[in-house]
């Protein structure tokens, strides 16, 4: 659609998620929506602007203009508006019949149906938020910890924006001081020292690193994660899952091999949405549907952002998990020794420190951890490649190190970056930021070099257009169209 038609057309919408509900919401915006709304209701006191009207809605095609249903409109008059246009929202009961009979009635009174999100784009085509806050109002929409409804909030209140506007201006002071030097050289207006040039953009590029850095915490609070419990079996992979679930989600048995397909279940842990994926032990499959099994889980285990390896304390390390912790070598993962309790039940207070015989004279897993506190990690045992990981003892029958393997789990999927408002949460946004940095390196390196004005210029306004891109004002239509059509229909 172009900004053209948004001036002429009439657009209307049921709000409301489809289904039965307390309230249902039909809304109208565009030069016709108080005419229609007067046309679809009985008004029982004249619109005003940003008043509630008690309202009868008719069942016309009865012939009796019988009333069926009691509304509440309210009228918001341009450019006083979400959409600054002149736009109604018609508040029924929540029945898809009479909210349907609504929509058809405007639609044939002169409005259209509205595209997806195209409440939203007139907002932002019309100047009354900015790209960055409108994708924000669909982020608040799909919310679901109260920390992500948190970020998004903050964005619709401009928080973003704000962050970017003074490195902006200031880019915009520079072009400015370098455009008068070659437009007016010849006026006694003197060309800007190298040495300027070079200081203020080295001004620039600390605050726009720093918003760069902040997608690493944004992102994943913005998107979340996939953590995969992967382990030998019986180890209390699906315990541990349903400890960190809070419920019983997987089927928990002493026969190994009980999970033979991947459970899955989205927690958060510290407004962090988790999706966790329980999977299959990882050994040789002694039938079909269990090596089916194993091979969904090493999928997961490749697909996973985060892992959760799980040990069995009371076993000594065999190959299969020499194997594993070498594969996760250089990733995100964290190392779970489970069955804690167990370990700590068998050992007399008055005892030595245990050391654990396994199989074969090879030592347990119990050597690593028996004097270490409950919150306490400790390096595995065995090879250089485990030495090179920490491990917490935990119990899922207990409850034990439940509370440090999440506080870990928190730690790794944001990185260790801490919250801060305006963080940059899609690709889009983080594309814009990393462009103009690239182009303030590159101005910086001419401006070294003793290139002419001329072409530094050309890298300081790809660098503008990169910034102008985050907020929308440059960014091309069919990228408007694939953020826009992403919206709910009706927002």
């Amino acid at each position: 659609m172009s900004a053209q038609d948004t001036v002429t057309e009439t657009i209307a919408a049921i709000s409301t998620p489809p289904g039965r509900g307390g309230i249902g919401i039909v809304r109208l915006s565009g030069p016709l929506a108080a005419s229609i709304a007067r046309q679809l209701v009985r008004l029982r006191h004249p619109l005003e602007h940003a008043r509630a009207r008690l309202a009868d809605v008719l069942d016309a095609d009865s012939g009796e203009a019988a009333r069926i249903d009691e509304a509440l409109v309210t009228f918001f008059r341009a450019p006083n508006s979400y959409t600054a246009e002149d736009l109604v929202e018609i508040a029924a009961h929540g029945s898809p019949v009479v909210l349907d009979l609504l929509l058809r009635r405007a639609l044939a009174l002169g409005a259209r149906l509205a595209e997806p999100g195209e409440f939203t784009e007139r907002a932002f085509l019309s100047g009354r938020l900015d790209l960055t806050q409108a994708e924000a109002v669909r982020d608040l929409i799909d919310a679901q910890t109260l920390t992500q409804a948190r970020q998004a909030a903050s964005q619709m209140g401009g928080a973003l924006s704000r962050r970017a506007a003074p490195v902006k201006q200031e880019l915009i002071d520079l072009v400015a001081l370098i455009e008068a030097g070659i437009d007016f050289g010849e006026d006694d207006v003197e060309v800007t020292p190298q040495q300027e040039i070079a200081r203020r953009i080295a001004g620039l590029t600390p605050p726009l690193a720093a918003l760069e850095a902040s997608f690493a915490r944004g992102r994943v609070v913005h998107d979340g994660l996939t953590l995969a419990i992967v382990g030998r079996p019986n180890a209390g992979k699906s315990s541990l899952f349903n400890r960190l679930v809070e419920r019983d989600r997987a089927i928990v048995t002493a026969t190994p091999g009980t999970t033979r397909d991947l459970v899955t279940e989205r927690i958060s842990i510290g407004g962090i949405p988790i999706e966790m994926v329980d999977t299959a032990g990882l050994r040789e499959g002694r039938e079909e549907a269990e090596q089916l099994g194993i091979a969904r889980s090493r999928e997961a285990l490749a697909d996973a952002a985060l892992v959760l390896v799980v040990l069995d304390a009371t076993q000594p390390l065999n190959d299969e998990e020499h194997r594993l912790l070498a594969a996760v070598e250089g990733r995100p993962a964290i190392v779970a020794i489970n069955k804690s309790d167990l370990v700590k039940s068998q050992r007399p207070d008055s005892s030595p420190p245990l050391t654990g015989e396994g199989a074969a004279g090879s030592p347990s897993l119990a050597a690593s951890f028996a004097d270490k506190g409950e919150n306490e990690s400790c390096p595995l045992p065995h090879s250089e490649i485990e030495n090179a990981l920490t491990a917490l003892p935990t119990s899922a029958l207990t409850g034990e190190g439940i509370p440090a393997l999440r506080e870990k789990i928190l730690a790794l999927a944001t990185g260790g970056a801490a919250a801060e408002p305006g963080m940059l949460t899609n690709l889009r946004q983080h594309q814009a930021i990393a462009t103009a940095l690239t182009a303030l390196d590159d101005a910086a390196r001419a401006n070294e070099s003793g290139i002419p004005h001329e072409m530094i210029l050309l890298d300081l306004y790809r660098a503008l257009l990169a910034l102008d891109s985050l907020t929308g004002q440059t960014t091309p239509d069919v990228i408007l169209n694939v953020i826009f059509s992403s919206f709910c229909i009706g927002k």
